[in-house]
């Protein structure tokens, strides 16, 4: 599957519910880089109640700047949750259904 075949799709818990959209994603890299690139594993989904557009790196914590388009993102994306991996019951093109007991993690980034 593609990464933009995911962005957008619908999230439902294991029961159906409408949770949001996928807005993004978090890889981590395991190990330093090769010659070319690292190796990236997928971490998560980020999910957002009210729409699927970017968070423009504005869930970094102590991004302000500017202050008009930093406030206006993070109301835009309030409610947003990182859900792991492992938490995913079924991802598809769609619609992505989380398994029963999820774990929804804050979306911002930690240093």
């Amino acid at each position: 599957m593609i990464l933009t075949d995911v962005l957008g799709s619908d999230v439902a818990d294991s029961g159906g519910g409408r949770l949001g959209e996928v807005s993004d994603v978090r890889f981590a890299l395991d190990s330093a880089p090769t010659q070319l690139l690292s190796q990236a594993r997928l971490v998560g989904i980020v999910v957002s109640p009210r729409t699927a557009s970017s968070f423009l790196g504005f869930e970094r914590q102590g991004l302000t700047q500017p202050w008009p388009v930093a406030q206006l993102l993070r109301w835009w994306h309030r409610g947003s949750f990182l859900v792991l991996w492992e938490d995913i019951g079924m991802m598809g093109p769609q619609k992505v259904t989380l398994r029963p007991g999820y774990v929804a993690y804050d979306a911002g980034l930690q240093r």
